[in-house]
């Protein structure tokens, strides 16, 4: 039985996924994917699974994913699952497919929060001067 695993990040979620051969089922956090919530992390989840199209039903996906938020831990998940998913089936021509739909499908996503400046409240605000 062939078994594959990957991983995926973006800001402070990591996501890692067992892929094996089965029925076509997934998991995220022992979830079925039909139910996960919010929807519009699903459907985020979704977007690998769809671009292989009948393939999917030959596999197994078990991910699991922590830290973050919400949107960053879909995107590491779909990172994860499309890098798994092109080394477990290894074919090129889905690879060049999930390249064509989306880069960041195969890349980890770097860019990070950036740290609080000083004489302000945040990255980018700063206090305003009373004078000029």
């Amino acid at each position: 039985m062939r078994v594959v695993n990957a991983s995926g990040k973006r800001k402070e979620a990591t996501a890692r996924v067992v892929i094996k051969e089965g029925r076509g089922r997934v998991y995220v956090n022992h979830v079925p994917l039909e139910i996960y919530q919010p929807l519009i992390s699903r459907e985020k989840i979704m977007e690998p699974l769809m671009l292989i199209g009948n393939k999917r039903a030959t596999m197994d996906i078990y991910v699991t994913v922590k830290g973050g938020g919400v949107s960053g831990q879909a995107s590491a998940i779909r990172t994860a699952i499309s890098r798994g998913v092109i080394e477990f089936l290894n074919d090129k021509e889905i690879e060049e497919k999930i390249k064509v739909y989306n880069r960041y499908l195969l890349v980890n996503d770097i860019r990070r929060k950036l740290p609080k400046q000083p004489n302000g409240r945040g990255a980018a605000a700063k206090r305003q001067k009373s004078y000029r």
